[in-house]
């Protein structure tokens, strides 16, 4: 488990800065002492063969316990697992790593982040630790999007005006989540908690010209292909990166509290759209992982956002990455 500490963060027009957004944000410096899933360092780099790998931290949902989190589990089994996985039971702890990969001079962002001040009030570090891990959003020439759920894609726009922050950025996405989101009178049909959230992609979202909708199986990038991973959201993907002698699978959300997940593999998240069919495609995501040794990163992993996974009977066993 990681250790808290005092981290050095940027002040808030630097951070909001470093990030391309406007100074009149809010930064909100993460607390001392807030729990012991907090990182010590906001960055963490490795490799996989050729392709260069940065984890970035953009922090913490500390969401309550809610007996609709997992639709077909209690809260005393989602404590339970926590438990057992070595995390607080206080509340339900939902981290988030943004990666960025480094393939020769070009710079790939997967996802986008929550936005400062967008999503969680725990989730606001990715700026000041981009710019500490020594990155520059604007040599990002590719951002791409796994899913339109606001802690991934919050970050492409600036809070209050909208404006794109990756402007000159190629964003990429599969075409069944961006037509499914953006379809005329989609946002009057979601649930009243994700109708704001709807409204904000649809009418933003289709202005934009840097947009390119592939299908599954696309090459996305060189050596990166996309993995249709349906459930969470209709056109949830997935995205395997080959390295030359080894690949990394970025994951998304397929496994997103691996504490809860890998051993209930079952569960059914609120967030899933598709139940049945999230846990189908979690299923064979991971048996795919395991069985060709395959690296694996999530956006929702314990940080640094990595680990691995073996089969345990109809079952997983998670064991994170812990940050050297």
């Amino acid at each position: 488990m990681l250790v808290m500490s005092r981290r050095t963060v940027l002040g808030t027009a630097a951070a909001a800065a470093a990030f391309g957004l406007s100074s009149k944000l809010e930064f909100m410096a993460p607390a001392l002492a807030e729990t012991s899933l907090e990182p010590v360092v906001g960055f963490y780099r490795y490799k996989v063969g050729n392709v260069e790998v940065t984890a970035i931290y953009d922090g913490i949902w500390r969401k309550p316990h809610d007996p609709a989190f997992i639709k077909n589990a209690s809260i005393e089994d989602t404590k339970e697992a926590l438990l057992k996985a070595g995390l607080t039971t206080e509340f339900m702890p939902i981290p988030l790593t943004v990666v960025v990969l480094k393939t020769g001079d070009r710079l790939i962002m997967m996802d986008a982040g929550s936005g400062i001040g967008q999503w969680q009030a725990n989730a606001t570090h990715l700026p000041a630790n981009m710019a500490a891990a020594g990155i520059d959003y604007r040599k990002i020439g590719t951002v791409i999007i796994s899913h339109f759920h606001p802690d991934h894609v919050w970050g492409l726009m600036e809070k209050g005006t909208n404006a794109p922050v990756f402007r000159d950025a190629e964003l990429i996405v599969n075409a069944d989540e961006y037509n499914w989101w953006t379809e005329p009178g989609r946002a009057d049909k979601l649930a009243p908690a994700r109708k704001d959230a709807g409204k904000r992609i649809a009418q933003v979202f289709p202005t934009w010209k840097n947009w390119r909708q592939v299908q599954d199986g696309a090459e996305v990038a060189p050596g990166i292909r996309l993995i249709a991973a349906p459930g969470h959201t209709p056109g949830h993907s997935v995205f395997l990166v080959d390295g030359g002698n080894e690949q990394l699978m970025v994951s998304a959300d397929t496994m997103y509290v691996p504490a809860l997940l890998a051993p209930h593999p079952e569960w059914q998240g609120t967030y899933d759209q598709d139940g049945p069919m999230a846990v189908a495609s979690r299923c064979k995501l991971i048996d795919r992982v395991i069985a060709d040794n395959i690296k694996i990163c999530g956006s929702h992993f314990p940080f640094p956002g990595s680990g691995t996974f073996v089969k345990d009977g109809n079952a997983y066993v998670f064991t994170p990455t812990l940050q050297a």
